[in-house]
C-alpha cells in the first residue's frame, strides 16, 4: 500500500499580501424595506386593483344611467371575482414578498 503525501494550502499557493492603503470602517447598515409601505406598490398589485377598482366605477356609472339589469349581472360577478381577486394578490404578495 502507498503512502498519501499531505500538501497544505499555503505550501502549495503562497499567500502574498498587499498593504492596504486605506483603513475600512465598520459599516453598520439598516434595511427598512419590510417595514416601508413603498414595499406595497407592485406594479401586478396595482394593475389588479386598477382592474378592480375600473370595473366597480363602471358599475356605479351604469347604476346612476339607470341600467339596472346590467349592474345586478355586474353584481353577480363582482361576488365571485373580488374575494378570488383579494385572495390571489395577497397570496402573490407574501409569495413575492422578501423579508
Amino acid at each position: 500500500m502507498r503512502k498519501t503525501k499531505e500538501f497544505t494550502f499555503r505550501k502549495i499557493f503562497p499567500s502574498f499580501t498587499k498593504p492596504s492603503l486605506t483603513r475600512t470602517r465598520p459599516i453598520k447598515a439598516y434595511s427598512f424595506v419590510p417595514f416601508s409601505p413603498l414595499a406595497m406598490l407592485d406594479p401586478t398589485i396595482l394593475t389588479i386593483g386598477g382592474i378592480v377598482l375600473g370595473i366597480a366605477i363602471i358599475e356605479r356609472i351604469l347604476e346612476r344611467w339607470g341600467v339596472i339589469d346590467l349592474v345586478d349581472q355586474f353584481t353577480k360577478v363582482m361576488r365571485f371575482i373580488l374575494p378570488v381577486t383579494f385572495y390571489s394578490a395577497l397570496i402573490y404578495f407574501f409569495a413575492t414578498f422578501m423579508f
